[in-house]
């Protein structure tokens, strides 16, 4: 089953650093090994003004979850990771998930 890993950005400290940063994430995750698919969205402001719950997500998709798992025991994972936690001045999170055809 296609798994995918997603990184969910929290909202930064400078939403102008993250995006001065976000282009070399994503050139970075198209060399991770075994990567079919790669998907950026930032997440829309809330019509309130109030601050969104969350300010980017990554997506990443694999043939499977053993594909997935070999790529983030690379070397091309460690540039990746090391540069999603230093655009991630909110927080990230990194989550596998398993990609279901509805």
């Amino acid at each position: 089953m296609p798994t995918k890993i997603t990184a969910i950005y929290e909202n930064p400290k400078s939403p102008e650093e993250f995006e001065a940063g976000h282009h070399e994430q994503i050139v970075l995750a198209k060399k991770l090994p075994g990567v079919q698919k790669v998907e950026s969205a930032k997440v829309w402001p809330k019509e309130d003004g109030s601050a969104t719950p969350a300010y980017r997500v990554l997506d990443l998709y694999f043939t499977d979850y053993a594909a997935a798992s070999r790529a983030v025991t690379t070397e091309e994972a460690k540039a990746f990771v090391g540069k999603a936690f230093e655009l991630a001045t909110g927080g990230v999170r990194l989550l596998f998930t398993d990609v279901e055809d509805v």
